[in-house]
């Protein structure tokens, strides 16, 4: 029996005979409630499943990989060309971002006079990347340059006036920020006293009032019509090069003894920052990640290469790692140690130091992780008992005066996760007030709200983007911002949370999860925010093994009725309701669902999932976790 076959009888066997309808869906596999209380439903609808069965006729694509494609919007037509995303096609003219002309102007004439640049980056990945692509290219044009990364304790977020005071007395003639900069009107009216000419390059949300500058190039100022508000701060950056490139060709500037540099070769970096930054998987930022990717398994540059060794990341690395053990790590300097390490690590040509700089940065990436776990234990009680006080609060606030500001978007992280609803988490500044970070859910965006916040003056400082946020409070002002923040997202929240059902991708037995089909599969990736990963459900299988392992997860096993098995795990679950179910569960007949990955061990290959949620496949029984 095919994949498809087999997958269509085990929904029939549960839902019965297929018929086409307009109503409402039918609950997947008929889970109406699984462990974590939420309903499964087919991701594919009604004409998406017929684009399926097209994919399957016309380009003999695997019926899982067409219900992935079709259910992520990509017709029939195309399939082929969204399954080889070219760059070539999909790269813009730069020009089509507002004040990109200006900027690669000042840049070109800082190239052809010799001048010191300062380049003033944000202190996560992003930033990091964003700052390392300037840099490295200035570098190639023989152009002395230096990078300040601002500690989150001392300087706090964007550009400020100590800093760039510092810059300009070391010789900089010009300012360039990347990742940050589009709201920093005072810092840059300093700079222009100063005598320093300022070139931003970012992707926040902007406000209509923006600050006056030689140029700011950034896709979502309000002015900006290029449609590329979805890129990262590298992204962004990474066409700033392309048109500086082109310019210094133009005006002769390469030659035999100085070569172009390959700016392909940059894109390890971009697709890093478009991983680790969260910015939707879609278009250009698919095509970056892609390519990106294929630039980093050939091992280049020093220091990811060092990094990923560090990580013990074994086999090739996929988009996830970059999300999961690279970010995190490079993350950890800007978070609670030299927040220059990052760049410093992308930037060196030396093994000998890049090897030096990674296991530093893992270092700190483990206390990171311990100073995080007693924050989070605390914020998760916190918020439990906001609830209990008020079931119908929309976003979640929680803080601590002794919290490490480095570690406030991590807990708002765990809390948005555990609780599926956007939160906030701060920590005292130092200078009276708060500083705090926050995470958003699909569909609710905290950058605009904390915009609002800014401009009715409710807020001392902030901004991001739709999925995370930044905000300084002055004074005791926390109360008010909780209110405020609360009542500007109540409605979208409401929206978001209304349909809560996980949407699942297709069915399978243990034996079609093949290292085969996880490459075909791949082909549609990669998968992130935008772009969700494949969920595909197990129905009818066995648990045969539930037990808790490393810190706080439950490595499972599950057996189909041909014989065949299936290992898994559930990342920081054994606390939480859908661990408990699976330790109660053991041995029973169960549906499962979740994504897959290939697992490297030992030289071996396997497929794992990676378990999202778990029903009962008993009519009447119960898989709670109370």
């Amino acid at each position: 029996m095919s994949e498809s076959s087999l997958a269509r009888s085990f929904i029939d066997s549960i839902d019965g005979p297929s018929a086409v309808s307009h109503a409402a869906p039918r609950p997947f596999l008929g889970v109406a409630r699984s462990a974590l209380g939420r309903m499964w439903r087919d991701r594919c609808d009604e004409t998406q499943a017929l684009q399926a069965l097209a994919m399957v006729q016309q380009h003999g694509l695997p019926d899982m990989v067409a219900r992935v494609l079709a259910a992520r919007g990509v017709a029939s037509g195309d399939a082929l060309p969204f399954l080889e995303p070219r760059l070539r096609d999909l790269l813009p003219d730069p020009t089509v971002l507002r004040d990109m002309d200006a900027a690669v102007a000042r840049l070109v004439a800082a190239v052809e006079r010799g001048e010191q640049v300062a380049i003033f980056g944000d202190y996560d990945v992003d930033g990091a990347c964003s700052a390392a692509l300037i840099g490295g290219f200035l570098g190639r044009c023989g152009v002395p340059y230096v990078i300040h990364i601002p500690d989150r304790l001392t300087e706090g977020y964007g550009p400020n006036t100590a800093a760039v005071t510092a810059l300009r007395e070391a010789g900089a003639r010009l300012l360039v920020t990347v990742d940050c900069g589009t709201a920093s009107h005072a810092v840059f009216a300093h700079a222009r006293e100063l005598g320093m000419d300022v070139v931003v390059i970012d992707h926040h949300q902007a406000p209509a009032d923006l600050p006056r500058v030689e140029a700011l190039v950034n896709p979502n100022r309000q002015d900006d019509l290029s449609g590329l508000g979805h890129l990262s701060a590298a992204g962004v950056v990474f066409l700033v090069l392309v048109a500086l490139n082109r310019a210094l060709r133009e005006a002769g500037f390469w030659r035999a003894d100085r070569p172009q540099p390959d700016l392909l070769a940059e894109l390890d970096l971009v697709a890093l920052a478009t991983v680790a930054d969260v910015v939707p998987l879609r278009g250009l930022n698919r095509a970056f990640v892609r390519q990106g990717l294929a630039v980093m398994r050939r091992r280049g540059r020093a220091g990811l290469t060092a990094l990923m060794d560090t990580a013990a990341l074994s086999g090739p690395p996929e988009a996830w790692h970059l999300g999961f053990l690279l970010g995190p790590r490079i993350n950890a300097g800007g978070r609670i140690g030299d927040a220059a390490l990052g760049a410093r690590l992308l930037l060196t040509l030396d093994d000998a130091v890049a090897r030096t700089t990674a296991a530093e940065l893992d270092r700190l990436n483990k206390e990171r992780q311990a100073i995080e776990l007693v924050a989070v234990e605390e914020a998760m009680a916190q918020a439990d008992m906001a609830l209990t006080a008020d079931p119908d609060r929309a976003v979640l606030v929680v803080h601590a005066p002794d919290w490490h500001p480095g570690v406030v978007g991590l807990v708002a992280a765990r809390v948005k996760e555990r609780f599926q609803k956007p939160a906030f988490a701060f920590a005292a500044n130092g200078d009276g007030g708060l500083t705090g970070s926050g995470r958003s859910i699909p569909g609710v965006d905290l950058g605009s709200a904390v915009r609002r916040l800014v401009e009715a003056g409710q807020v001392a400082k902030g901004g991001g983007h739709a999925m995370a946020a930044g905000v300084t409070l002055a004074g005791d002002n926390l109360p008010a911002f909780t209110e405020a923040i609360d009542a500007l997202l109540r409605d979208s929240v409401a929206v978001a949370g209304a349909d809560t059902a996980l949407l699942v991708d297709g069915a399978m037995t243990a034996a079609s999860a093949t290292a085969e089909l996880m490459a075909r599969l791949n082909g549609a990736g990669p998968f992130g925010s935008g772009h969700p990963e494949p969920v595909f459900a197990f129905p009818h299988h066995i648990l045969t093994e539930a037990a808790v392992v490393g810190n706080g997860h439950v490595r499972l096993k599950l057996r189909a009725g041909d014989g065949s098995h299936v290992g898994g795990i559930a990342f920081r679950a054994a606390d939480q309701p859908l661990g408990r179910a699976l330790l109660a569960a053991r041995g029973e007949r169960v549906h499962a669902a979740g994504s897959l990955a290939i697992d490297r061990w030992g030289g071996a290959e396997r497929v794992d999932l990676r378990l999202a949620d778990v029903a009962p496949a008993t009519p009447g029984k119960a898989v709670d976790g109370g």
